[in-house]
């Protein structure tokens, strides 16, 4: 009976016990319950837990322990389904790290060559590629010429927004003044003997940029004509897209309409902005970033600090075949890429950035091209716009299919690379031209046959192996016609 009497009075304890914890809450202690605690075989207050006093904790069942340790916890499952991140399935993107290592190899590549071998670029010889004597320097001048078909062309448009140039006459004027731009400056680079082949390739670059962003001056300013005769009193911007609102001195917002963009310091800051697309209104940024602008100056900079290969020419005095050579290719081609990223890179951002010019938009992800078409897309997104704006569409609308009016494309750029090659060096050669004609077939080709993978790797060496080429064929040329002239 006294047996009877003690388990029954056991077994209400224990109940009371654990209808009283019901209404304890847990307390989380280092982010783990006492639950947890327990389960370790420690308590909160340090004291030995024994199977008793964890079946007394609230809230516990065997069957909640069961399940909780059925589930594997972080220490105990360290997996997952993933992929490599240098996988094209992990959807990776941020190379980053990549080219911050590329800058620090180019220092460190810089250094050791200054440390071992000295100064390579002389200062003095690199200013004799653009002048011979500075006392004379014709290509300078050349380029100062440039302005009078600037004023001429504003001259122009003055007299278009005014009516006293009719359409035809406007037209007529323009077409003179572009053609005069072209030819002049090959006539004096023919004629002056004292002009480099660097210096007159830099000056014809000068005029061509002139060329093509006085076209699309008076394309748009015609086009604003066209909408101001049917009572449109602004330019919309859907001729280009939106920016970040001017404000005067006065601090009210502004945007400009026609006639009102015919102005002198208008134009003249279209012809120095990083863009051969005229707007009324550019996108523009608020201000200007110093650390920005240091940062592309040091590029380019570094970038005319880098050795250059004091290779011999004698190679190419036996035969043409060494041309073919990877040891000629490759060295062009890393030279190719260095000028890529010094011009559209630094350059453009630098000037850019000087301007407040918003749209940095310079060039896309042509090195992912799987097409040839698409790299002649997005490596130059200037000349790409322009292309797109001034001249295929324009062909399009007058009903030219859209196989003949890429093929227009590919023979004005044809032209324009033999016109930046061959008039500087003096010599009419067809390389540029045909190397230019060559990626129609090439296109067609890569498009047809080869995919994906393939396709990007047919780009490359057509970048790799085809431009070196024609280059190559260039100084064979002009060693041959400048320096052996008498044994061949």
């Amino acid at each position: 009976g006294d047996i009877m009497e003690e388990t029954g009075a056991l077994i209400r304890k224990r109940r009371a016990t654990i209808s009283t914890g019901k209404c304890v809450p847990l307390k989380q202690v280092n982010g783990r319950s006492e639950v947890d605690e327990s389960v370790n075989g420690r308590s909160d207050s340090g004291n030995i837990v024994t199977k008793r006093n964890v079946s007394d904790l609230p809230s516990t069942t065997s069957k909640e322990r069961k399940k909780r340790i059925n589930v594997p916890s972080d220490r105990q499952s360290c997996h997952r389904l993933q992929e490599s991140l240098l996988s094209s399935a992990s959807g990776y993107r941020n190379y980053r790290g990549v080219l911050n290592w590329c800058v620090v190899m180019l220092c460190l590549t810089t250094v050791f060559c200054f440390s071992r071998y000295g100064i390579l670029v002389d200062p003095i010889q690199v200013v004799s590629l653009f002048i011979k004597d500075p006392y004379n320097m014709p290509a300078a001048c050349l380029v100062i010429v440039s302005n009078v078909f600037i004023v001429a062309a504003l001259y122009t448009e003055r007299r278009l927004s005014v009516g006293c140039f009719s359409e035809r006459v406007g037209l007529l004027v323009h077409s003179i003044n572009l053609s005069v731009t072209l030819c002049f400056p090959v006539t004096i680079v023919l004629m002056v003997k004292s002009i480099t082949p660097v210096g007159g390739a830099s000056a014809l670059g000068v005029y061509t940029v002139l060329f093509l962003k006085l076209y699309s001056y008076k394309d748009v300013n015609k086009w604003c004509r066209e909408m101001s005769h049917a009572k449109a009193r602004s330019l919309a911007r859907s001729l280009s897209c939106s920016s970040i609102p001017r404000s005067r001195e006065s601090g009210q917002d502004y945007q400009v309409s026609y006639p009102g963009n015919v102005t002198l310091r208008d134009l003249y800051y279209f012809v120095f902005a990083p863009t051969l697309c005229y707007e009324l209104n550019f996108p523009r940024s608020p201000r200007i970033r110093m650390s920005f602008l240091l940062r592309r100056l040091f590029e380019m900079v570094s970038s005319w600090m880098i050795p250059i290969i004091q290779s011999s020419m004698k190679p190419l005095e036996v035969n043409i075949i060494p041309l073919f050579s990877l040891s000629h290719q490759v060295p062009n081609h890393l030279l190719w890429l260095i000028f890529f990223y010094w011009f559209f890179h630094s350059s453009l951002n630098f000037i850019a950035e000087l301007l407040q010019f918003g749209d940095r938009e310079f060039y896309r992800d042509w090195w992912n091209s799987e097409t040839i078409t698409y790299f002649w897309q997005n490596w130059n997104i200037p000349v790409h716009k322009w292309c797109l704006r001034h001249f295929y569409k324009p062909l399009l609308k007058s009903g030219v299919s859209k196989w003949l009016g890429q093929s227009a494309v590919f023979l004005a750029s044809a032209f324009f690379h033999e016109y930046l090659v061959s008039v500087p060096l003096k010599m009419l050669r067809p390389w540029a031209f045909m190397g230019m004609m060559a990626q129609l077939p090439l296109a067609w080709f890569v498009a047809r046959f080869l995919r994906g993978n393939y396709g990007n790797a047919a780009v490359w060496l057509s970048l790799i192996i085809g431009q070196p080429i024609a280059v190559l064929m260039y100084v064979h040329d002009y060693y041959v016609l400048h320096y052996r002239e008498g044994e061949y």
